[in-house]
């Protein structure tokens, strides 16, 4: 049973692969970053909220740099997809250590070390109370981890997306280079594809818009977020349809 105060029943972590690198970012995966955030994570879990999860593997390698430098895209956004299994290996690795039981499923097949994503499995595994992480993306080139993301929340009929971020939601520019940037409490799903906000890419934004899938953009790096997230707590930038 779902705790009282929680006000969402299922939800999906979309983390960015550099979110795994900690804040010197001389190690590619940290070992205390990732314990931060599955600690995090195990807080919501153990609050009988069903929680799924898709990585980045930016930190890894990111195909569309890479074909940037003359790589083919296709190749480049495959490797990507292989970076976010060794992400969501080491993730599934910290929070079984919070006595979490994980499953993670990868839209390509590599059965000796995940389960193929198929989706009634994944919805059962979230009912009987196992975090489920998602890799691999979407199994296509061409397609971010955000989209991936959106269309396993969709799937899955998650109550909301939880995205990570390194900043506390939403701005009209990079609050890092200008101190006069904006804060949003809220944004229409319009207004981000309009205004080309960095929130998701557009084709992310457009499928949670269409299954009316709200987005809550908040800062990973502060202990306790998570939890204020999913209690309802005014936190961040939410991207909804009104």
């Amino acid at each position: 049973m779902a705790d009282a105060k929680a006000v969402y029943r299922r939800v999906l972590l979309k983390l960015s692969g550099e979110a795994l690198m900690g804040k010197d970012r001389r190690l590619v995966i940290d070992p205390e970053t990732v314990n931060q955030i599955c600690r995090e994570v195990s807080e919501i879990a153990n609050m009988g909220v069903q929680v799924a999860l898709v990585i980045g593997g930016g930190n890894i390698f990111r195909g569309l740099s890479a074909s940037a430098r003359g790589m083919d895209r296709v190749t480049g956004d495959y490797m990507g997809m292989l970076a976010t299994v060794i992400n969501s290996l080491a993730l599934q690795d910290y929070l079984e250590r919070y006595n979490l039981q994980t499953r993670v499923m990868t839209a390509i097949k590599m059965e000796e070390v995940a389960e193929p994503f198929i989706r009634r499995r994944a919805v059962r595994h979230l009912e009987n109370g196992r975090v489920v992480i998602f890799g691999a993306g979407t199994g296509n080139p061409y397609f971010t981890t955000d989209t991936a993301a959106s269309l396993r929340a969709v799937e899955i009929e998650a109550d909301v997306i939880f995205k990570a971020t390194k900043v506390d939601g939403v701005y009209d520019k990079d609050p890092v280079l200008f101190p006069d940037a904006v804060k949003f409490d809220h944004l229409t799903y319009m207004q981000v594809v309009q205004k080309q906000l960095q929130v998701m890419d557009t084709t992310a934004v457009t499928l949670c818009m269409e299954n009316k899938l709200p987005i809550v953009v908040f800062k990973l790096n502060e202990p306790g977020n998570l939890k204020k997230a999913i209690l309802g707590e005014k936190l961040g930038t939410k991207v909804s349809g009104g």
